[in-house]
């Protein structure tokens, strides 16, 4: 049976959908106002869209406990940092899981050597012999190499039938190779939360988040507008085969794409892929 407390939480979401959608100018009312006038109207709806935004930033803020409704309670997070991404954001996220009644397993800062195509080699040669090491059944024997690879840091960092010395076993390997980075007590998290950076190589980002996501229940990845980093690794990873298999969500570096971003992983615990935010194929929060 269907609750009130669920009738609630979903109308919200629905309010906090429109919020954003008006923010942004693409909601019922984004054709308001709209005329052939230049500058002077120009600059007024600029105005308007910026006290918008801070409005859905606000929504979202006070929003946000009864959206998650406590249900990431029983879902630890881990989160991986891509290089270059903001410590701010990455902070911000954090708390918002807290919010959610959950808690960061663990933080891993994925270093630039693995992510530099110059590096390949290095990759590739490190991914086979923690495949041999591991054994049989580990890590799929014909993935490239990124993908490879990135099953070996979901292991490393996602909750998984892998004995526990040997998940340190990894992130040892790649803190020796200087891949991945992690704070002394961290634990592994059937849920990921990936935070993008500076610009990645698609076809190695693709790589690694498919292999990531290969080990984990569920992987979401977020990112900043492209107009805040002057990346496009988010628009570009859309188009990529790995988007079917994670949630995306952009505009992480505000406070409606942080708790779209939760919203996100609350749902990836049982429904993988998505897109969701301000450019999002699937509206700007998950409703389910």
């Amino acid at each position: 049976m269907i609750s009130y407390r669920h009738h609630v939480v979903s109308l919200v979401a629905v309010f906090l959908a429109l919020a954003v959608g008006v923010a942004l100018g693409g909601g019922p009312l984004s054709e308001l106002g709209r005329d052939d006038r230049p500058a002077a109207a120009t600059t007024g709806q600029q105005r308007a869209a910026v006290r918008s935004a801070s409005f859905g930033d606000e929504f979202a803020t006070a929003a946000g406990p009864a959206l998650y409704d406590g249900r990431l309670r029983a879902h630890p997070v881990s989160v991986v940092t891509l290089p270059g991404a903001s410590g701010e954001v990455v902070s911000a996220l954090g708390a918002q899981i807290e919010a959610a009644g959950g808690r960061v397993a663990g933080t891993y800062d994925v270093q630039p050597t693995l992510t530099d195509p110059a590096e390949k080699s290095l990759v590739d040669t490190l991914g086979s012999q923690l495949m041999t090491q591991l054994g049989s059944g580990a890590v799929t024997a014909d993935a490239p190499t990124y993908a490879r690879i990135g099953q070996l840091v979901g292991l490393a960092v996602a909750e998984s039938d892998l004995p526990s010395a040997d998940a340190t076993s990894v992130r040892q390997s790649l803190a020796g190779a200087e891949m991945l980075t992690s704070p002394d007590g961290a634990m592994r998290a059937p849920i990921v939360l990936v935070v993008l950076g500076k610009t990645t190589n698609p076809a190695i980002l693709s790589g690694l988040l498919s292999g990531l996501a290969a080990k984990a229940t569920g992987v979401v990845v977020a990112g900043e507008t492209a107009a805040a980093t002057g990346s496009g690794d988010l628009a570009a990873l859309r188009s990529e085969p790995a988007a079917d298999q994670v949630a995306t969500v952009d505009g992480a570096e505000t406070p409606l794409g942080q708790v779209t971003t939760v919203l996100a992983l609350i749902r990836s615990a049982s429904v993988q892929g998505g897109s969701f935010g301000a450019s999002g194929s699937d509206g700007t929060v998950p409703l389910t």
